[in-house]
């Protein structure tokens, strides 16, 4: 139970957490990334009943039919003019059951979690979000402080039908905002016994892109010097083998310094790879964030077997740090080659956000008091997420949805994984912890 210093009203902000996460889930919302799925509206709907349940209204804001967004204005009156966003995405990656060991939309308990698609990408800060407003609000327990709730479509694609169109056509929604928080944040990674929690203080930029090599059409038994597919296989095999070199930015200079403190030593470009090791299963996304990243994802090219084509394409998955991007579409330049396209399917500039201030410091204190022997420091995401959109209007941004793991849990292997699953206890305590900060704020 969460009792406030102001008054003496007492209330649970965990209480709904765990069913809100599992109705969650049960609403199909995956997200292929072109025209088909379910679409995000009928989880919007369902998330403007549990607000409007408590007295918050809110807007629904649809790019295309069935891809829709929600917005609420919640608190406000206090000292502070500027406002806060609390933002969360409606949609999850498809799931095919047949992997599964539970049903990816049933949300069912087993062994201590909650199973299903969007457990931890994002519906479980989605659903902490929700359980601590509604608390809150029953309780009389608004913030002061100006709150933006904005549940968006499409993150999963992007961001194009969601957070995009919203920054572009609804800025207004979000006059005076000038601090956001959302997703992959303030989950714990076990390093010398010690639980780590990361804030996500920065991403990487995004270039997903389409090459395409173009040759001359012929027999497959006769010789021909202009092949597209060799073209564009030689530089795929270039671009995917290729090793970036290391670049730290600011937050991740923080972060290894913090680790090599617990190792015993000190932090160097050198020894970068070996101090995300000690991450363990964490180190598969860290391992992302010392440098830049390709990979070569999709090919196609040709029809039949003996025939040379005059076109063959390729998709790559591309990630570029604050503050080398010009190093990236060089290096990318070279490795490609003359004689291929290359088309942005998504090109999405990275950010960082200093890691200071008021906001930084609440995290802090918020956590240390649900995990007193704690240590909480920054660190960059390998993906990206709506901060990016939001970014562009100036916002200070972090992902912060706070969970307590297991040291022997791969959590990072769950982001778009088979069996994505989140403890139970974890959600509880993020909703704590989620609650806390709000006091802060």
């Amino acid at each position: 139970m969460a009792t406030t210093a102001r008054d003496d009203v007492t209330y649970d902000p965990a209480a709904e957490v765990v069913d809100l996460c599992r109705d969650l889930i049960r609403i199909d919302t995956s997200n292929y990334g072109d025209q088909q799925g379910p679409g995000e509206r009928k989880a919007a709907e369902h998330v403007a009943a549990l607000l409007d349940e408590v007295g918050i209204g809110s807007r629904l804001i649809e790019s295309e039919p069935g891809r829709t967004s929600l917005i609420a204005h919640w608190g406000g009156g206090g000292s502070r003019e500027d406002a806060l966003l609390l933002h969360g995405h409606l949609d999850v990656v498809p799931a095919a059951a047949e992997d599964w060991q539970v049903d990816p939309f049933s949300g069912e308990i087993q062994d201590g979690y909650v199973w299903g698609r969007g457990a931890v990408d994002m519906k479980d800060f989605d659903a902490m979000l929700l359980s601590v407003v509604r608390a809150r609000q029953q309780a009389g327990r608004a913030p002061e402080r100006p709150v933006v709730l904005c549940f968006t479509a499409d993150e999963e694609a992007g961001g194009h039908k969601g957070a995009q169109v919203i920054v572009e056509q609804h800025r207004d929604e979000l006059e005076g905002v000038t601090e956001a928080v959302g997703e992959v944040g303030g989950f714990s990674a076990t390093v010398r016994g010690r639980r780590v929690y990361l804030i996500e203080a920065a991403e990487k930029g995004m270039a997903w892109m389409k090459l395409t090599a173009r040759g001359r059409a012929g027999h497959g038994s006769m010789i021909n010097t202009d092949n597209a597919v060799t073209r564009l296989s030689a530089a795929v095999a270039r671009i995917g083998a290729h090793e970036w070199p290391v670049r730290l930015t600011p937050t991740m200079e923080v972060l290894l310094a913090t680790v090599a403190d617990l190792a015993g030593t000190e932090a160097t470009p050198e020894n970068a790879a070996t101090l995300i090791e000690e991450f363990g299963g964490a180190a598969r996304m860290l391992g992302a964030v010392i440098s830049n990243t390709t990979n070569p994802t999709m090919l196609s090219a040709g029809y039949k077997v003996n025939v040379i084509p005059t076109e063959a394409t390729a998709y790559v998955d591309g990630r570029f740090l604050p503050g080398f991007e010009d190093e990236f579409f060089a290096t990318l330049a070279e490795l490609t080659g003359e004689g291929i396209e290359i088309e942005h399917v998504s090109h999405q500039q990275p950010w960082e956000t200093p890691y200071d201030g008021d906001l930084v410091a609440a995290m802090t204190r918020s956590i240390l008091a649900e995990d007193e022997e704690a240590v909480v420091a920054p660190y960059l995401m390998s993906g990206g997420t709506d901060a990016k959109h939001f970014r562009k209007l100036g916002m200070r941004a972090y992902g912060f949805a706070p969970l307590r793991l297991p040291a022997d849990l791969d959590f990072t292997a769950l982001f778009h994984g088979v069996d994505e699953r989140v403890p139970v206890d974890a959600l509880e305590f993020g909703a704590r912890v989620f609650d806390r900060f709000l006091d802060q704020v």
